[in-house]
């Protein structure tokens, strides 16, 4: 595939440069061996005809074995703010001039051309443009034969907007487990170790007291864990189902039975079952921790009645069980829609650590079904969530 042969300045720049034989369009350098054995051959496995590097998600800028670019894509131009009719031509240190967190030229540093010959690339890391703009940059180094001289200089370019999200989640993440776990952890260790040092002087429901306080205290901390545990498993795809037939119609009763054994009025929650109920195969743990989590939302932060419906789902987009859990408090604020799944969003009100929304999306989309947030006929919150017809793969 020759680059820069539409009518483009690029084409224009590049002109005057001997035509150099591209690697195969991919997702990065990776994507352009060139075969040791056969100089300047690009292998035919894998490659695209007529591919535009324009077309490519990721910058990407091509230097010749002069150091020259030959290509520079439209995504490296957004990157850089770079103009391609004049980066083509000039040098790779004058087109792209880098410099690392420590203000070190990159191209002065790395030495692609003058270094050691048995390098075979610059893995991805953060480096600088002028003003000071980060940009994650990796560098592929293709030579026709092994520890011979540089035939081609491939880098790639890529914003960083998306990993400073994910490390900010991440440190945010950390701070709110920490925030969490210090106050039971304090209120345990406060008492056990005043229970050791002056067990004596306390009558036993006292003591009572203080060991129930603890009791409480630790269950906090194991399911913040086990929140932990499951956001981990939820983010990387590893959230383990064990299906089995679920009475969904049950689950819900059981739930409000013990909302209402911790105090709720029994006239404050009204069930409606529409039946027959298709057959549902799924984690029975799973579903009760979904059920509880939206069940309690309601509870806590809504008023009123507190109205759940199971019904048979059959539409075009839907096959299975819904469940739709209402309440007739002041609802959630449109602005807030869309960030109602989203980690630690807790809405107005404090309280919890705003993971628990974001793990019943997570369950529910693994059993391969969907949940919505909408405002109910009473003006309040409505959770909705379907999960569809199915059996184990072993009863098919």
């Amino acid at each position: 595939m020759t680059v820069g042969t539409n009518g483009s300045p690029r084409a224009a720049a590049a002109a005057a440069i001997p035509p150099q034989p591209l690697p195969a369009a991919g997702p990065g350098p990776a994507a352009a061996p060139v075969s040791a054995g056969t100089p300047g051959e690009v292998p035919a496995a894998g490659t695209v005809p007529g591919l535009d590097p324009d077309e490519l998600p990721d910058g990407l800028v091509v230097a010749d074995e002069a150091g020259r670019v030959v290509c520079f894509n439209r995504a490296a131009a957004r990157i850089t703010a770079t103009d391609p009719a004049t980066a083509l031509g000039a040098r790779i240190e004058h087109a792209l001039p880098l410099e690392d967190l420590e203000g070190r030229r990159w191209w002065t540093v790395t030495d692609p051309y003058g270094g050691l010959a048995t390098r075979t690339g610059q893995p991805e890391r953060y480096l600088l443009l002028p003003g000071g703009h980060e940009v994650l940059v990796s560098a592929r180094y293709v030579r026709e034969r092994p520890a011979g001289p540089l035939h081609r200089l491939v880098v790639s370019l890529r914003g960083t907007e998306a990993r400073r999200r994910t490390e900010r989640s991440h440190a945010e993440l950390i701070a709110t487990v920490a925030h969490e776990l210090r106050s039971p952890l304090t209120s345990v260790k406060g008492f056990t170790a005043t229970l050791l040092a002056k067990w004596e002087r306390f009558t036993d429901d006292q003591k009572r007291l203080m060991l129930e306080t603890v009791d409480a205290d630790a269950g906090r901390v194991t399911r913040l864990i086990a929140e932990l545990l499951d956001i981990s498993r939820i983010d990387s795809g590893r959230l383990e189902l064990r299906r089995q037939p679920v009475d969904i119609a049950t689950a819900v009763g059981r739930h409000v039975q013990a909302l209402t054994a911790n105090g709720q009025a029994p006239e404050r929650f009204l069930v409606r079952i529409g039946r027959p109920l298709p057959d549902l195969w799924a984690d029975p743990d799973k579903i009760d921790q979904v059920l509880g989590n939206l069940l309690e939302n309601a509870v806590r932060h809504g008023e009123g009645t507190v109205t759940i419906d199971v019904a048979p789902a059959h539409t075009k987009t839907e096959r299975g069980t819904a469940v739709t859990v209402t309440d007739e408090g002041p609802g959630i604020p449109e602005e807030s829609m869309s960030r109602v799944f989203t980690r630690f969003w807790r809405g107005s009100k404090r309280g919890g650590t705003g993971l628990g929304l974001y793990i019943v999306k997570g369950i529910v989309e693994a059993h391969g079904g969907t949940i919505t947030v909408g405002r109910g006929p009473g003006g309040g919150a409505e959770f909705r969530f379907t999960l569809p017809v199915g059996a184990p793969a072993y009863l098919s």
